[in-house]
C-alpha cells in the first residue's frame, strides 16, 4: 500500500514539476479541438424531409472585432483582476476597462492632486523604483523600470528551474475636475520586456495588459492607504498628548489663547478640553472653526482626583463661543458672550491657568 501511494505522488510530482507561471493561467489538459476541421451543415437529399435541429449548443458567431487568435494555451483564464477601492472618499466606475481609480477630497491640509502624487512619489521611492519624467502642470508622471527577478522553483514540490526576468514601465496620469476635490489615477503599461531563460518577449496580450496595470494600481492605493493609516495614528497621539498654551491676540489683533498645535491638532483637542472643564458643546462649525457652547460647572470629583481640589473657572454659567484661527503654526482661541463680544483679557488672564493645565494634560479620554 505504501510503495502505491509512493508511486502515484511520484506520477503527481512528474506530471507538476514543469508547471510555470504561464502554465497556471491557461486551461489544463490538451487543446485537441484545435486540430478539428470544421464542421458542415448535414445535406438532405432531394425529397427527403430536414430533420428538426437543436440550436441549445449552438455557439454564437464571433464578433468583427473578436481575437481569433487567442485560443489554446494563448488563452488565459484566470479572472480578470479588479481594482480595490481601499481610500476612504475612492471609488470605481464599474465595468470600466481601464486601471483607474477616482478619489474624492477628505482632507483639506492640501489639495488633493498634491496629496496623491507625493503619495505615488513616495510608493516609488519606497520601492528603489526611478522616475523618468514628472510633469505636475501635465498631472503626468513616468515610471523607470520596474524589475521583476524569479529565479525560484516553480513550486515546492517542482525540481526545475525557471529564471525569468520582467521588466515593465508605467506612465501615470492624473485627472483633476474643475473644483479640484475629485480626481481620477489611470495607470497604463508604456513599455514591456520579459526574458524566460533565453527567449525575450516584448509584447503580451490585451488582457495580460490591464492585468499588469490594475497590480500596479493596487500596489499604489495599498501604499496610500497604509499612509492614511499611519498619519491617522500619528495625528490621534498628538491629540493625545499635552499641548502648550500661552496668552497672546489672534491675527485682528484681540485677546486670545495661542495653542502650539495646526488647527487639524487643536480642533479635536480643544473639544476635549472644554468637556473636562465643565462646557457643554451646543454646535459647532469646524470649517470655520466656531464652537457653541454653554458653561455648566466642572465635574467636582474628577477636578479633585486631578487637582486636589474642587476649584471651577470663574465663568458665569451661560452661553459662549469660542473662535478658533490657524496662526502660522499655531492656532488662535477666541472666547465670546453669546452676542459675539470677544471677552477682555482680564477674563482671559483668570481662567488661564486651569485651562492651560488641562490643555497640557497627557492621554485625556477620547
Amino acid at each position: 500500500m505504501q510503495k502505491h501511494v509512493l508511486s502515484c505522488l511520484g506520477a503527481v510530482f512528474a506530471l507538476t514539476a514543469c508547471s510555470s507561471s504561464h502554465e497556471r493561467q491557461i486551461a489544463s489538459g490538451e487543446f485537441e479541438y484545435l486540430q478539428e476541421a470544421k464542421t458542415i451543415s448535414l445535406k438532405v437529399p432531394e425529397g427527403k424531409e430536414t430533420p428538426k435541429f437543436s440550436r441549445d449548443y449552438e455557439l454564437p458567431k464571433l464578433g468583427e472585432r473578436a481575437p481569433t487568435s487567442l485560443v489554446g494555451p494563448k488563452l488565459t483564464v484566470v479572472s480578470p483582476q479588479l481594482v480595490l477601492p481601499l481610500v476612504s472618499g475612492s471609488h470605481i466606475t464599474e465595468g470600466s476597462q481601464e486601471a483607474v481609480i477616482w478619489f474624492d477630497q477628505i482632507d483639506d491640509s492640501q489639495a488633493l492632486d498634491t496629496t496623491i502624487w507625493n503619495s505615488l512619489l513616495s510608493f516609488l521611492e519606497e520601492q528603489g523604483i526611478g522616475v523618468v519624467e514628472f510633469d505636475k502642470d501635465k498631472q503626468l508622471l513616468l515610471s523607470d523600470w520596474m524589475i521583476i527577478e524569479d529565479n525560484g522553483d516553480s513550486s515546492w514540490y517542482s525540481w526545475t528551474k525557471t529564471e525569468r526576468s520582467v521588466g515593465q514601465r508605467f506612465e501615470f496620469n492624473l485627472e483633476v475636475k474643475p473644483h479640484g476635490r475629485t480626481a481620477a489615477l489611470k495607470v497604463r503599461l508604456k513599455d514591456y520586456l520579459e526574458t524566460i531563460n533565453d527567449e525575450v518577449v516584448g509584447e503580451i496580450d490585451h488582457s495580460e495588459r490591464r492585468r499588469n496595470e490594475v497590480e500596479v494600481l493596487n500596489k499604489v492605493i495599498s501604499h496610500y492607504a497604509k499612509q492614511i493609516r499611519i498619519a491617522d495614528a500619528r495625528r490621534l497621539r498628538q491629540i493625545q498628548q499635552g499641548l502648550s498654551m500661552e496668552l497672546g491676540f489672534n491675527a485682528g489683533g484681540e485677546p486670545a489663547f495661542v495653542v502650539d498645535a495646526s488647527y487639524d491638532i487643536t480642533w479635536p483637542r480643544i473639544l476635549l478640553v472644554l468637556r473636562k472643564l465643565g462646557f457643554n458643546v451646543k454646535d459647532l462649525d469646524q470649517s470655520n472653526g466656531l464652537l457653541f457652547v454653554s458653561y455648566s460647572g466642572v465635574d467636582s470629583s474628577w477636578w479633585s482626583d486631578l487637582w486636589g481640589g474642587t476649584e471651577e473657572l470663574t465663568l458665569e454659567k451661560t452661553d459662549y463661543r469660542f473662535i478658533l484661527k490657524e496662526q502660522g503654526q499655531k492656532t488662535s482661541i477666541t472666547l465670546q458672550n453669546n452676542e459675539g463680544e470677544t471677552l477682555p483679557s482680564k477674563t482671559l488672564t483668570e481662567i488661564f491657568q486651569p485651562m492651560s493645565e488641562v490643555m497640557a494634560t497627557d492621554n485625556l479620554d477620547i
